[in-house]
């Protein structure tokens, strides 16, 4: 069994970990493509393609170094190379028509009440590659939950799994990062987490596969329920 004693703080990811991206943004996606008379693609084909899109311009954005582009501005470039990718013209009328859709993000159903339990043993953070506005909007109108504390990577300059992230964002709350635990439900992220010594739960809500790494999840949990079960309950190991 697990031993969490010594932690502290639970830094939550937020899109797709607290949010439910994909179940928030194909319906719009889906009437989007009925407004541009397209049939090749259904919504979840295209949502997968604009989201791997997206973790490949955030890796660019980090490795140039040119300067952060910030969350939504690569969330536009992967639109606009996922548009042109299906033969439809990402004129700024269809971009704007497709990233509507992110202003609507809702959580997954069990998270609210996870939260609640969560909070009488642990601050609970947000660490997100979202921008500072975006999150705040997003963490008032659409989670309506008060958090500890929202932290962006803007304030580091790198889009997570960058290690500055983690080792800033420990530096921030003034904590030791093995005092923190990464909750999310991207592998890389617990990956890069556990790399700067942070506990790390995996949010597997899809049953995929973990990085061929060494730096494995403490614990890999379905969704927040088992996170509660794990962390607070007396439970089985579920890593």
């Amino acid at each position: 069994m697990q031993n969490f004693s010594n932690t502290k703080v639970l830094t939550f990811d937020l899109f797709g970990t607290i949010l439910d991206l994909g179940g928030s943004l194909t319906p719009f996606i889906s009437e989007s493509l009925r407004k541009q008379n397209v049939g090749t693609v259904t919504s979840e084909e295209f949502w997968e393609q604009w989201r791997y899109r997206q973790r490949i311009e955030q890796y660019q954005d980090t490795l140039m170094m040119i300067g952060h582009s910030g969350y939504l501005e690569t969330v536009r470039r992967a639109l606009h190379y996922t548009l042109r990718r299906n033969g439809i013209d990402a004129s700024p009328e269809t971009v704007e028509e497709f990233m509507r859709g992110w202003q609507q993000l809702s959580p997954f159903p069990e998270v609210l009440s996870a939260l609640k339990s969560l909070t009488t043993k642990y601050q609970l953070v947000v660490l997100s590659n979202g921008d500072p506005e975006f999150l705040d909007y997003l963490v008032k109108y659409r989670v309506e939950w008060v958090f500890d504390g929202v932290i962006s990577v803007t304030s580091f300059g790198s889009f997570k799994p960058h290690p500055g992230v983690y080792r800033g964002a420990a530096g921030k709350l003034k904590v030791e990062v093995n005092e923190c635990m990464m909750v999310s439900a991207n592998s890389f992220d617990i990956m890069g987490a556990r790399a700067c010594g942070f506990r790390g739960a995996y949010v597997n809500r899809y049953k995929l596969p973990y990085e061929d790494t060494p730096f494995k999840p403490d614990l890999t949990v379905c969704d927040f329920n088992e996170l509660v079960d794990a962390v607070i309950n007396t439970t089985p190991n579920l890593g």
